[in-house]
């Protein structure tokens, strides 16, 4: 391949996303990453594992077939994709489910025959069973083994390896081997070890392959928050509805109260407030008027405006943030990436063994067939299954408990790194607040007004009319009868109750706190105030935190004056006005610095950095956004559900140390023991899923770790 031409930084450069599906290791991502930086014309190429995609920065000059065949000359199958559009692509999933239920029909069915055998059938009675495991096996290989003989043959066919190979040769081989002993009336075959292999490897492989799903939902619900479309405005004072990917920088659009932006823009006309919580997190609406910058996703909130579009489609803030969200989501963990590189080097080594094994006892005198015989004990009795399931079986029992405990595990993984956390920064409107604004003194208003106040509030959509409307009918109030009722955007909400005019709509008054508004009956002249109430638990939590070896810090989009109140309650430091990317560089200075980061959030706002964190949580009242980038989901108002999670994860993290002994100790015994012809292929079998029980067992003390 020609060496890599110096490129002019002035030369226009794009950007193309490729999906990759045969991408399964370490070593694929580094071959793929160095090969195309050696293409002409290529500036970089970044991989994605977690959603199995590379993005490449190239010169214009590189259409997309070029780099399409850039990618297939590497050794890799590639499709270039939109990036919105490879979001929704569940394929793989589908398949690795279908494949799964498959084998584990076909494994516990073979079983039941496998327990017939061993209980001393013999002759016919054996040779039948036999053969109907074979009817049953058989097909299954060739359907639930697809996902591995197909990556195996790609591989070979391009004259390199990868995990794949070895798994494929040692199915096939003991299926071969239980065909010939069947045909022959043998006394042993061993479908079931065959399929209880490939049950125990797909699932491993649909767990991965749904956390790259659950990676993908995070940026898909994203994306969905902008408006399908706009009323653009047309020279000639004319309108006509476009939908957003139709929308271009210029277009004048209007944008009416309680709809959201579909497009970055500046407004040219009107005022009203726009709540910014899902870009900036803050949870009071803003003033914007003529001038001011609005960005796609904005939800308008008083009164009509007219913006004129800047940016569209990817040029947008929120795409950038969901840009953001799949380059931090990358897969985090130590214990499962050890376990793939084990079980990588394990299983060549394995058949080395296995073919050492037969060629050694056939010269030792052995007939092929028996040298045959031992040589599958000994692929039998190591299969890595314990190995396969020290991390996994600890993680789905972990699991098990938090979800009684109202803490909902997205990823298997995560409890390890949250296990590992040595800093939480948490974000404050809706994770350390409830997010959910109260009225405050609403105790000596008289009855009557508490009605009135119902009645207007019961109009508006506005977030404190809305609070104003919870807290009263929750109190039993009923509202009273009003005439005449209109909303004026950007002030309130007026009407006439019996001969006299009520209102309620922003203080008149200058100097009141934007948690606030107004209420006029006559001359009755009331503010009424706000306050966002802190979660249950929010200081002995962070208490708890801190007596574990987690320092905690605040970490918001908020105004300075709504989170000091609250970082001085939890005796905590805080930075605030913080947008995405603010968050995103504090996380990669500290990370940099050496900190395991537990990211607590719960807006759009804050998904690039609950992505980009060690590890992260989010409440159950979280944005679609924040519940699917985050690790974890904790259910109800307490936040004592974060310190549950890190005493299991820490236990659960032992429980896999524990395990990971015991698949190293059973191997140390079992394989010599293989080699030396002590041990058949049942007994192997018998010894493989021994080992795998135990691990299981040694897993299920997690179920009450969470006391």
């Amino acid at each position: 391949m020609n060496p890599q031409p110096a490129i002019d930084g002035a030369q226009p450069l794009e950007r193309s996303l490729f999906s990759v599906p045969g991408l399964h290791c370490a070593g694929c991502i580094a071959k793929l990453e160095k090969g195309l930086a050696r293409v002409p014309g290529v500036v970089s190429a970044r991989v994605n594992f977690t959603s199995k995609q590379v993005t490449l920065e190239h010169l214009a000059e590189l259409k997309l077939p070029d780099l399409q065949a850039a990618i297939t000359d590497i050794g890799f199958e590639a499709q270039p994709i939109l990036a919105e559009a490879a979001l929704a692509d569940r394929s793989e999933s589908r398949a690795l489910v279908k494949a799964t239920a498959v084998a584990g029909f076909a494994a516990m069915n073979i079983m039941l025959l496998s327990v017939s055998v061993w209980s001393g059938a013999t002759g016919a009675t054996r040779d039948l069973f036999h053969a109907i495991s074979a009817l049953i096996a058989i097909p299954t290989v060739a359907y639930s083994g697809r996902p591995f003989f197909r990556s195996a043959w790609n591989a070979l066919r391009r004259g390199r390896t990868n995990m794949d190979v070895p798994i494929s040769i040692g199915v096939l081989l003991v299926t071969a081997l239980s065909l010939f002993e069947t045909l022959t009336s043998g006394p042993h075959a061993y479908f079931d070890g065959a399929v209880m292999l490939l049950f125990f490897l797909l699932v491993g492989r649909l767990l991965d392959s749904v956390m790259r799903d659950r990676a993908r939902d995070g940026v898909t619900a994203l994306l969905k928050q902008t408006a399908p479309g706009a009323l653009v405005l047309r020279d000639d004072g004319t309108t006509a509805w476009t939908e957003t990917g139709e929308l271009a920088p210029g277009m004048r659009i209007l944008v009416a109260a309680g709809e959201r932006l579909a497009a970055d823009g500046v407004i040219e006309s009107g005022r009203s407030s726009l709540d910014l919580s899902l870009i900036t997190g803050e949870s009071v609406p803003v003033e914007a008027g003529a001038g001011d910058r609005v960005l796609a996703g904005t939800l308008n909130v008083d009164a009509p405006l007219t913006v004129r579009v800047t940016a569209v489609g990817r040029d947008t803030a929120i795409a950038e943030i969901a840009r953001l969200m799949e380059q931090a989501a990358q897969p985090r963990s130590r214990y499962v990436r050890i376990a793939d590189r084990a079980a990588r080097f394990y299983a060549p080594a394995v058949h080395t063994l296995a073919a050492l094994s037969f060629v050694g006892w056939v010269i030792a005198g052995a007939g092929w067939h028996q040298a045959m015989l031992i040589a599958a004990a000994v692929l039998i009795i190591t299969c890595p299954c314990a190995l396969g399931l020290a991390v996994p079986a600890a993680q789905i029992v972990a699991a098990g408990t938090l979800m009684r405990a109202g803490v909902l595990v997205k990823d298997g993984s995560a409890l390890e790194r949250l296990a590992e956390a040595d800093r939480a920064l948490f974000d404050k409107t809706g994770t350390l607040t409830l997010g959910r604004p109260e009225p405050v003194g609403l105790e000596g208003l008289p009855e009557a007004d508490r009605g009135i106040l119902l009645a207007l509030a019961r109009v508006s959509r506005h977030p404190l009319s809305e609070a104003l409307r919870r807290a009263l009918e929750a109190d039993g109030v009923a509202a009273a009868a009003l005439d005449d009722v209109v909303e004026q955007p950007g002030f309130g909400v007026r009407g006439r109750f019996r001969d006299g005019e009520v209102s309620l709509g922003r203080p008149g008054i200058g100097g009141i706190a934007s948690l606030a508004t107004e209420y006029r009956h006559g001359n009755l002249v009331m503010i009424i105030r706000f306050r966002d109430a802190m979660r249950p638990d929010a200081a002995p939590t962070v208490a708890e935190l801190g007596k574990m070896g987690i320092d905690s810090s605040i970490m918001s989009g908020d105004r300075a004056s709504a989170v000091a109140p609250v970082a001085r309650a939890l005796h905590v430091t805080a930075q605030t006005a913080m947008l995405p990317q603010d968050k995103l560089d504090a996380i990669g200075r500290l990370s940099g610095a050496g900190r395991k980061l537990l990211m607590v959030g719960d807006g759009l706002n804050d998904g690039p950095a609950l992505s980009a964190a060690h590890v992260s949580m989010a409440p159950g009242s979280a944005s679609d956004v924040g519940q699917n980038a985050a690790d974890f989901v904790f259910l109800g108002d307490s936040l004592l559900p974060v310190v549950i999670a890190v005493r299991v994860a820490r236990r659960t993290l032992r429980v896999v140390r524990q395990n990971f002994a015991i698949a190293i100790v059973y191997n140390a015994i079992a394989v010599p023991l293989a080699l030396a012809g002590f041990v058949t292929p049942l007994v192997a079998a018998l010894a493989m899923s021994g080992s795998s029980i135990i691990v299981v067992a040694n897993a299920l003390r997690l179920r009450r770790a969470a006391r």
